[in-house]
């Protein structure tokens, strides 16, 4: 488990990518989102056809590129990639939920934790398309 909020080499200037540990802290955090996604009931359908590597890797790429990390996001853009599943409300909030007990669970400050539920929030309009 990391413990970014209490690593002192992290200045409070640093990018959200290195306060959460670079890539190897997001891919730890991204694996424990995808843990809580597929035993969550309200959303682990979504995931039944996925393969859990594609997806981590995705969702990994994404959050290193943009919390300021060097990595490219090879995937499509959100709006592109969420068209047709149809994603409610209920679902959004779902998934931000299973985010803030990845962070919990790797001790993420509070600052960080706002920082990326804003910029889950961010995306909302276009990823839930009823």
């Amino acid at each position: 488990m990391s413990a970014v909020k209490e690593d002192a080499s992290v200045a409070e200037t640093d990018t959200l990518y290195a306060r959460l540990g670079g890539k190897p802290g997001i891919d730890a955090i991204v694996e424990d989102i995808w843990n809580n996604h597929i035993t969550n009931p309200l959303i682990n359908k979504r995931y039944a056809e996925s393969d859990p590597e594609t997806v981590k890797r995705l969702v990994s790429e994404m959050c290193c590129a943009g919390f300021g990390g060097p990595e490219t996001y090879s995937g499509r853009d959100m709006a592109t990639a969420h068209t047709g599943m149809n994603i409610s409300n209920t679902e959004f909030i779902a998934v931000c939920d299973d985010v803030l007990a990845a962070l919990d669970k790797h001790n993420v400050g509070k600052r960080e934790r706002d920082e990326v539920l804003c910029i889950l929030y961010s995306l909302k309009s276009d990823i839930v398309h009823l």
